[in-house]
């Protein structure tokens, strides 16, 4: 047990660190506390650091710095990139931090089960942020499967809609968009959808996988006459181009700075976005090349057969061409049918030959700021369970049931550049 509040270490103040878990410590201070942070950026450290009083002397540039010192807090959230995690978790473990760990666990088999075995060679807790599990949308749909509302579940649609400008910004130009320095899309971006569906199908194993996807548009190929390396040189398809920068970050509706965001994705341009920093930012930074002239090789559209232990079938459509966001759902089993669209938080459940029952989970009471409010009671649930001392609750996304979900994702990219041959997901588990 662990008295509240909990002492915390944020590893990696990017979009999921600083703006995302730090401020969990304001929303909920009697439980929570920052009393340590590790970012090479210095002035999102000096910010962070002033906004929560953190001391001078427990700031670091980096994750190594800080795991280098004695145990400094109860738990780390490690939030680096994607290839970092690894070094960093395996660090705060042996000094016996319990840990929130940003998706994906790590970026091969061999370093998920490296993390694995120091947690329980260290005896403590790591909590994957699978988010979508704890999301209200997702658990009624899990709700309704538990009480039998359709029966027996039989197969599983989903579909993930990136949006075509998350695509440009996080795929193309940005942080993901190269295998070599992150990890393939399917880990990158969907490893929390896999995850929701082994929960839905009762935390069973996946027995055997196909998957197809490639790099369909996004290529110097598919560039239109007159495009220019860059959005503000000269590019005569600037106009009709929805890939165009100053569209995305300055006019969008849902994006742009003009029009009053200056959150995600502006934020990864400019730490206080204006017109002025966007646009030198989109002058000379990576956020303002062409997206048919980047050096991206991650696919942008795939999808994924699974085959669950008790015969489920379950599908995965990911794809970067779609102008709104969420994700869609259909389940179908022998008594009826679920389906659900998250960015309208509409659950519908129909069992056969009876009426359909709608429900609308905004109306439930419930914060869904955050996929779906997922991630507030992801952090809640892991400090009531470091404060509780007891054992991580049925949906909790510990990495022994997370990493399943990884697994299947290795076995599907293996079989995506092998063509689409089927691959046994215990090959992959060896």
């Amino acid at each position: 047990m662990i008295e509240y509040p909990i002492r915390v270490a944020i590893c990696g103040l990017g979009s999921r660190g600083k703006d995302t878990y730090a401020p969990m410590a304001e929303h909920m201070p009697e439980r929570m506390r920052i009393v340590a942070i590790a970012e090479p950026d210095e002035a999102k450290r000096r910010e962070v650091q002033a906004r929560y009083a953190v001391p001078e002397e427990m700031c670091f540039e980096t994750g190594e710095q800080m795991f280098a010192r004695e145990r400094l807090a109860d738990a780390a959230f490690i939030c680096t990139q994607d290839r970092q995690h690894v070094i960093h978790a395996v660090a705060a473990l042996e000094k016996g931090y319990h840990l929130l760990l940003e998706k994906p666990i790590a970026t091969s088999v061999e370093d998920v089960c490296r993390i694995q075995r120091a947690a329980e060679a260290a005896n403590r807790h790591v909590v994957v942020c699978h988010v979508l599990r704890y999301a209200p949308f997702f658990e009624q749909i899990r709700a309704a499967i538990e009480r039998g509302d359709v029966g027996d579940v039989v197969c599983i649609q989903a579909l993930e809609n990136v949006r075509y400008w998350h695509q440009a910004h996080s795929f193309v130009r940005g942080n993901w968009r190269n295998e070599a320095e992150s990890t393939f899309m399917l880990l990158a971006k969907c490893c929390h959808d896999i995850d929701y569906l082994v929960w839905l199908c009762g935390g069973q194993r996946c027995r055997r996988v196909s998957s197809f996807g490639s790099l369909r548009h996004f290529r110097p190929e598919c560039a239109p006459e007159g495009a220019a390396p860059r959005c503000t040189a000269g590019c005569r398809a600037k106009e009709s181009c929805p890939y165009d920068a100053e569209k995305i970050y300055l006019t969008n509706e849902d994006t742009g700075v003009l029009c009053g965001h200056t959150d995600w994705p502006c934020d990864i341009l400019a730490l206080h976005p204006t017109e002025a920093s966007i646009r030198e930012a989109i002058e000379r930074g990576p956020y303002g090349r062409c997206v048919y002239a980047c050096d991206n090789d991650v696919v942008d559209n795939q999808v994924v057969n699974m085959e669950m232990e008790d015969g489920t079938h379950c599908q995965l459509m990911m794809t970067a061409f779609t102008a709104r966001g969420g994700r869609s759902i259909r389940v179908m089993g022998t008594r009826g049918t679920i389906e659900g669209e998250m960015d309208e938080n509409i659950v519908r459940i129909e069992p056969f030959g009876k009426p359909v029952r709608v429900i609308d989970v905004a109306e439930l009471g419930r914060d869904l700021a955050g996929h779906g409010g997922g991630d507030g009671r992801m952090v809640e649930e892991m400090l009531a369970m470091l404060h509780e001392g007891g054992r991580p609750g049925g949906r909790m996304t510990t990495i022994a049931a997370s990493a399943e979900s990884h697994y299947i994702a290795f076995a599907a990219e293996l079989s995506r550049r092998q063509n689409g041959a089927m691959v046994e997901i215990g090959d992959v588990r060896k």
